[in-house]
Formats: structure tokens, C-alpha cells, sequence
């Protein structure tokens, strides 16, 4: 399902290839004089330093893979549009998970994204009485506002760029995740977050308060009888640039332990090369800390973003 929905956002990426020429051909046009055409701006610019746009997060905005930067995913700039799809795979212990997706900027102040996640069971399937491969699926939708700052011109100022956004989310087990606990199938998460780059120094900090209600990352729902409030978890990155192409860095995510299993914080280590403009790929180790009483998931983390 996860490669259903990647290819059909890679295939709206080639689209959008395809018809440059013609957008680049209605860039131009000639007065009833005859003087040399008139050049107006591209709609694709990619006019951002490259690395800035970040990678597509895990939920498909923008960002770090595990945490959420206040980025506009893409390389589009305030006169131009960014359009990027991801496709990730997270290798566990005990579980796997797939997310494939697509995020577009519009004029380097609004993200839309979207990201099909696949949680595969594996053989713990069998031991939690679901069957062998038994599969969650989640549908997240995003939007994301840019408020003040900019990444790259504010250097200057010790002001970070800064974002709001809000997530939905929609899981299609919802009668399994009532019987373990979980109050909801589909839920919303709402989010702020701040992100300074400081070029000197090759160095990038970023800071998220999230408001949510999910149950590892609303894989397992949303809530629970004994704990349905949204709680305020933090998300943290930092990032060091060896040069313009690569970077290393860790993250660092809490979550709440609404159903009891004992939910730890998650965290990883990652290394990001950025081909060009148009693709980059992220590894990393990632531990996500007990899931559905499995203690030590901790695994590979592995993407790749195209873009345009």
C-alpha cells in the first residue's frame, strides 16, 4: 500500500518535470514591438541554499526525520513553489514501518503534505495474537504556516524561523485499537516550532512543542478511558554541515504512554547527503523505545527525497 501511494506521488513529481519546458516557455513573452521577451520569475526557483529545505519527516512535512522543524519543505521561495516526495523505511527489533509521501511549499510560507505510514507486525504478530505480517495503516495530512523569521537572511538576529502546523491522522484499525485501550482511531496534533541556523558556525538548532493525543505517533490510536487530554511533547534537533552536501546530527522526540505499555521517548543519530536540489538521502540509527511491550526497538532509519 505504502509503495501504492509513493509511486502515484512520484508519478505527480514527473508530471510536474514534464511540464517545465511549457511553464518555462510561458515565462517568456515578446510586446507588440518586438523587443527581446520579458523574463518572469520560474515557478519551480529553487532559489533556497541547498540542505535548507531539510528532509521530509517520518509524518511527511518537512524537517528531520523524527522531528518536526519550522523548514518549508522544498527549495521554493517566497516567489516560487518547492514539491518533494519521500519514501522511508524504519527496520525494528520487532516491527517495521514504511512511510511514503509528498510535501509542497508555496512561496516559502505554507507546507501541505501528506504521508500513507505502513506498520508491519512482522513475526510479533503472531505473539500478540493479530497473525504474522498483520498491518496498522495511517493516512496524515499536514499543513504547516510559517509565522516570522527566515532561516538564511536572519543571520544577523538571533531570531529563529518559527511555524505553527497541525496534523491529521487516520488509522484503519479501529476496532483492534479499541480492544487494546486506545480511545480514538483518528486524531489531530497541533504543533509549534522554532529552527535557527546559524551559517558561521555550519550549525542548525531546531525546537517543536507538540500537542497530541497519540499513541506511538497514533500507530496505535489516539488516547485511552484512564489518559484522553492532549499532552505537550518536545521534539529537538541538532545538525552539524561538514559542507554544503552533508550533514550529521541526532533528534530527540517524547511521547505519551496514554495506553501503559511503558511508551519510551525516541531519539536518533543521522547522516543526510544532499545530492542536488532535486534528491537527498538520510541515514540513521534510530531507537524508538518500547512498543506494544516490546522493549529496545531500535533499528535502521533510511530515505529518500526527490524534488523539484
Amino acid at each position: 500500500m505504502a509503495l501504492m501511494h509513493f509511486r502515484r506521488a512520484i508519478s505527480f513529481l514527473l508530471l510536474s518535470m514534464l511540464a517545465l519546458p511549457a511553464i518555462a516557455v510561458a515565462q517568456e513573452t515578446t510586446d507588440a514591438s518586438g523587443d527581446e521577451p520579458e523574463r518572469v520569475h520560474p515557478l519551480f526557483d529553487a532559489g533556497k541554499l541547498l540542505a535548507t529545505g531539510g528532509v521530509s519527516q517520518v509524518e511527511g512535512a518537512g524537517g528531520g526525520g523524527l522531528a518536526t522543524w519550522a523548514v518549508i519543505g522544498g527549495y521554493g521561495t517566497n516567489d516560487g513553489v518547492g514539491v518533494t516526495v519521500h519514501e522511508t523505511f524504519i527496520g525494528l527489533r520487532s516491527f517495521d514501518l514504511n512511510s511514503a509521501g509528498i510535501a509542497v511549499g508555496l512561496y516559502d510560507r505554507v507546507e501541505l503534505s501528506y504521508a500513507h505510514q505502513t506498520f508491519d507486525t512482522l513475526d510479533t504478530g503472531v505473539a500478540l495474537g493479530l497473525g504474522r505480517n498483520f498491518k496498522f495503516d495511517e493516512d496524515v495530512y499536514g499543513a504547516k504556516v510559517r509565522l516570522f523569521g527566515q532561516l538564511v537572511y536572519d543571520q544577523s538576529s538571533w531570531l529563529p524561523q518559527t511555524a505553527v502546523g497541525v496534523e491529521y491522522r487516520s488509522n484503519d484499525r479501529p476496532d483492534i485499537l479499541k480492544a487494546v485501550g486506545a480511545q480514538d482511531a483518528n486524531g489531530v496534533d497541533f504543533y509549534a516550532a522554532a529552527t535557527k541556523l546559524v551559517l558561521a558556525e555550519s550549525l542548525l538548532v531546531s525546537g517543536a512543542v507538540r500537542f497530541t493525543r497519540a499513541n506511538q505517533f497514533g500507530i496505535l490510536g489516539f488516547g485511552s478511558a484512564a489518559h484522553s487530554d492532549y499532552q505537550p511533547e518536545f521534539e529537538g534537533s541538532v545538525a552539524y554541515l561538514f559542507s554544503k552536501h552533508f550533514a550529521v546530527g541526532a533528534e530527540y522526540r517524547t511521547k505519551p504512554d496514554n495506553l501503559g505499555f511503558s511508551e519510551q521517548n525516541a531519539y536518533d543519530l543521522f547522516a543526510a547527503y544532499f545530492i542536488n536540489k532535486h534528491a537527498s538521502v538520510t541515514l540513521a540509527y534510530v531507537d524508538l523505545g518500547t512498543i506494544a511491550t516490546r522493549r529496545d526497538q531500535n533499528g535502521v532509519f533510511a530515505s529518500l527525497q526527490l524534488g523539484i
